[in-house]
């Protein structure tokens, strides 16, 4: 099974449904805007991977109308969302795996929730990836549900359809972090309740 194909199938078609229910980050408000305070520079170009229907993008040009965003997902309904969610964005299908393809650096590079779809050693090698892509001064923002990676599995959500979750460890991602020269700025756990279970939520940010 194409794990990949079978979320992005999903994401693709439960499209308006996560809107509905995701369009609202404010639990996350606090972490946003450090890292909307964290870029100095105006007019800043930003890098958002797996960006959904564009509520994350929705609330940083709310917060900060100067930056220039370009955010990417595999699902094209929800490339299709987020353009009308935010029209003063630019949007793409883009695996989050292949921003090494990209010819420029950016200022932010911020990814949602796009972890749990990627493996331990995809995970790593995303934030190789992405410290190649920032800039000088460039925060990195990521996100995922943290547990012992060998809790990761398939799930079974609410509307019935099952697809692979990855569970990430700080302690393997700071040090993949740490290893490509980005220093972390903060970190921030959150307690969430996904498909009635608990689940804790790690968003950790690092400077290049």
């Amino acid at each position: 099974m194409n794990q990949t194909k079978t979320a992005v199938d999903i994401f693709n078609k439960l499209a308006t449904g996560y809107q509905d229910k995701f369009m609202d980050v404010s639990l996350y408000h606090d972490s946003l805007d450090v890292f909307c305070n964290s870029i100095k520079k105006e007019k800043p170009e930003i890098l958002e991977l797996a960006c959904g229907p564009g509520n994350i993008t929705k609330y940083l040009l709310e917060k900060r109308p100067d930056f220039k965003i370009i955010g990417t997902d595999l699902a094209p309904n929800m490339i299709e969302l987020a353009k009308i969610n935010n029209p003063t964005a630019k949007f793409e299908m883009m695996d989050c795996r292949a921003i090494t393809s990209l010819t420029m650096k950016y200022d932010g590079i911020l990814c949602g929730f796009g972890l749990p779809y990627l493996s331990k050693d995809e995970a790593i090698q995303f934030i190789k990836d992405a410290s190649q892509k920032l800039s000088v001064n460039g925060i990195l923002y990521i996100s995922t549900m943290e547990d012992e990676n060998s809790e990761s599995g398939f799930k079974t959500g609410s509307t019935g359809d099952t697809m692979y979750q990855n569970f990430h460890q700080t302690d393997y991602l700071t040090k993949a972090l740490e290893g490509n020269q980005l220093k972390i700025i903060h970190i921030e756990r959150k307690e969430y309740f996904y498909n009635n279970e608990k689940t804790t939520d790690l968003i950790i940010m690092a400077s290049k």
